[in-house]
């Protein structure tokens, strides 16, 4: 099947669902809050739209992608167009909300899957919270949402800082956390748009794994110096980046396999690394 995708926050996780999508055919309405941003999204299969500023045409729209950060003031779509939405709700077959797994708050390391309590800890996964529940109150909607790990992929990963020797290699003892390569979020998306999937998801891979593993298996990869590890305690980090150190959970993709069936691409960041790293696709 194709259709007609309106993608709300068409950034690097939506642009690469679009891509793929676009090879089968499908329309698809990105919008960007920079107009120097529109090659970009037409690059990835795109039309774009500058918005807030251009009006949303939602005529003949069959599902809709949200990946639009929330703020205290809660989701930016559905503060400008909620009773358009509301209205068009049995217009729409799918309608994907991109949220992060910051929801689950802190869990000292143990599992989380979808149906652990969502209970966040930190500002962004209480406003993501806020989002999916605001989403999920329009009657007849058929939601499906996302819980996105920590987002790699080409031009996203710790190779450019590698070869610039600005990469630390922070130890925190039994702090691990999950992820997810770019492209097995864009297989998701685009199984469950075709299918028309609802429900909650986990996206990530099957190994949460140590930060300073990471690093040096890219530095090896690389055949350049591995960083020396640095004390989380005494390290001077901004509070955005010691509040991802203030949570640790291991987040469970059984769930996800099932809509994959039973395979990711990219099982955890070794086979990403190394396929990245061969294909040179690291810088973007």
């Amino acid at each position: 099947m194709t259709g007609t995708l309106f993608s709300f926050g068409h950034g690097y996780t939506a642009r690469a669902l679009s891509r793929r999508l676009a090879l089968k055919g499908w329309r698809i309405v990105g919008t960007t809050r920079d107009a120097a941003e529109k090659d970009a999204i037409r690059a990835a299969g795109a039309e774009p739209l500058v918005w807030p500023g251009e009006a949303p045409d939602l005529d003949g729209v069959t599902h809709l992608l949200i990946s639009t950060a929330p703020t205290a003031k809660g989701d930016p779509v559905l503060a400008a167009l909620r009773d358009e939405i509301a209205a068009r709700a049995g217009q729409f077959d799918w309608v994907g909300y991109l949220s992060t797994t910051a929801v689950y708050g802190d869990h000292k390391g143990g599992w989380v899957d979808e149906t652990t309590p969502a209970t966040p800890t930190a500002e962004r996964g209480r406003w993501r919270l806020q989002a999916e529940q605001d989403w999920a109150a329009i009657p007849g909607l058929p939601l499906h949402i996302f819980r996105l790990a920590g987002i790699y992929g080409p031009g996203r990963g710790p190779f450019s800082k590698l070869k610039k020797g600005g990469l630390r290699r922070i130890i925190k003892p039994g702090q691990v956390f999950s992820r997810i390569h770019v492209e097995d979020i864009a297989l998701a998306g685009a199984i469950a748009a075709r299918k028309n999937k609802g429900g909650v998801y986990n996206l990530c891979d099957d190994e949460p794994a140590p930060a300073p593993d990471v690093v040096e298996y890219a530095a090896n990869l690389m055949g350049v110096d591995v960083p020396p590890l640095q004390d989380f305690e005494t390290m001077k980090m901004s509070p955005m980046a010691r509040s991802f150190y203030g949570e640790c959970k291991r987040c469970s993709n059984k769930k996800l396999l099932k809509l994959l069936g039973g395979k990711m691409r990219y099982p955890t960041y070794r086979e990403a690394f190394s396929s990245m790293w061969e294909k040179g696709n690291w810088r973007g």
